[in-house]
């Protein structure tokens, strides 16, 4: 294995070196208005159930439509939409139905009543299952209780958000050795 030369690294670009998964929407709906927020501040923290830790900067609209109402979508978009992620990303839905803005596409699922973006192939029903980081570091703890896949999206491409407008789409796909079943 060759040495390689290291050189100092700004803190504030550690996030594009540890983002977790996917850019993701989370939908959220109260007193009959929806939101759509892109994110990737999201990790996987157990299997089953399936828990997920995610940030919601409490400057977002999302924010206080997720406190009030205890759930939210997930839904994983590919590459095909990213402009349309993007624009979801750069702009407030205080004042605007991102859904007609953005031409976005929303369905409802069967346990939550947040609607879910059927462009997206993945979609996921979470509700809040602990709030003990809220307070502290806008971070919520969701447990999925519904989840929907478009089974003919084989090998999704996904957006990988590495900072300051730059992605990385998921590509190639290997197969090592796990003991995972």
């Amino acid at each position: 294995m060759t040495k390689r030369t290291k050189r100092k690294f700004p803190l504030s670009g550690v996030y594009g070196l540890l983002e977790p998964g996917p850019v993701v929407l989370v939908t959220t709906a109260f007193k009959g208005k929806t939101n759509i927020m892109a994110m990737s501040w999201h990790a996987m923290l157990e299997f089953v159930p399936p828990l997920v830790a995610c940030v919601v900067s409490n400057r977002n609209h999302s924010f206080e439509m997720l406190r009030k109402t205890g759930e939210c979508g997930i839904n994983i978009p590919t590459a095909e939409i990213a402009r349309k992620v993007v624009k979801c990303g750069n702009t407030s839905g205080r004042d605007i139905d991102k859904f007609e803005k953005h031409g976005l596409t929303a369905f409802r699922g069967a346990m939550i009543g947040a609607p879910l973006v059927a462009e997206c192939y993945a979609n996921l029903e979470c509700r809040v299952v602990d709030r003990c980081g809220v307070a502290k570091y806008n971070l919520f703890i969701l447990e999925v209780v519904e989840a929907w896949v478009d089974p003919a999206e084989k090998l999704p491409r996904t957006l990988h958000h590495c900072g300051k407008g730059i992605f990385r789409i998921a590509g190639k796909k290997i197969e090592l050795p796990s003991r995972m079943p």
